[in-house]
Formats: structure tokens, C-alpha cells, sequence
């Protein structure tokens, strides 16, 4: 893929500061229900999905702004899904925690369950943090 449409994961390279989130990539189905099981067998570990769309400035804005915002939290992994490159993963998200796609989208997953998401301006690092302040 070139210039454009390349995925925004490697940051480094963006307009933007380099981003103090530490996102793994989620790149493949098999991810989805691994995330599910790890968090059904760690009660204690929640999972939050980004999904971005590179194509999209307002996915730019809203991940910049939840990027700025988040404030390092313990027992929780941070998973970066590119929708352009990787489409059959957001699909799978979408059937297997009957969640509809959105973008941009945050997902919280915690004990096998969705218990967190919003699209667009509604992504809130601070609603995310008080939500698992108080499941905690």
C-alpha cells in the first residue's frame, strides 16, 4: 500500500507527536475470540479496540483526541484495528459481540463481554477510565 492509504499504526511518521499508547495490532480474525477467552479467563484484564479508519479525517481527529487524552491504566491492553487493510476483522467484531460497525469505533471488552463502546466524538478516554475505575 503507498502513500495515502498506508495504515496510520506506525505513527511515527504522521503530522501528529508520536503516540504515548503502546497499541498492538489487531490484524487478524483469530484475535477476536482470543481477546474474548484472555478476558473470560483474567477477570482482572479489559480490552479496548480502536478501530480507524485511515481513509477518514474525522477517525483521524477522534483518534488523536482519545490519544491525547488517555491517561495509562493498569490491567488493560490497547488493540489498534487499520479497517481499510483489515475489513474482515471489523466484521468479526461486529458478529462476535453483536456490536454494530462504526467508525472511528472504541470497543471495551471485559469477563467476555462488551461493557464499553461509542463512535465518533462520543470516544471518551475519560468516560473509559471512570467506567473501569468503577468495575475495578
Amino acid at each position: 500500500m503507498s502513500g495515502l492509504f498506508k495504515s496510520s499504526f506506525n505513527r511515527e511518521n504522521s503530522r501528529s507527536s508520536v503516540s504515548k499508547i503502546n497499541w498492538q495490532p489487531l490484524i487478524a480474525v483469530p484475535q477476536v475470540e482470543d481477546l474474548q477467552n484472555r478476558s473470560k479467563q483474567s477477570p482482572e484484564k479489559t480490552f479496548l479496540i480502536f478501530k480507524h479508519s485511515t481513509r477518514c479525517g474525522i477517525s483521524s481527529m477522534a483518534l488523536r483526541r482519545f490519544e491525547e487524552e488517555w491517561e495509562a491504566i493498569e490491567n488493560i491492553e490497547l488493540f489498534f484495528l487499520d479497517l481499510i487493510q483489515y475489513r474482515d476483522v471489523s466484521q468479526k467484531i461486529q458478529n462476535h459481540f453483536n456490536v454494530w460497525h462504526e467508525s472511528p469505533q472504541a470497543i471495551v471488552i471485559k469477563n467476555g463481554e462488551v461493557i464499553y463502546h461509542a463512535s465518533h466524538s462520543a470516544i471518551s478516554a475519560q468516560a473509559i477510565s471512570s467506567l473501569l475505575a468503577k468495575t475495578a
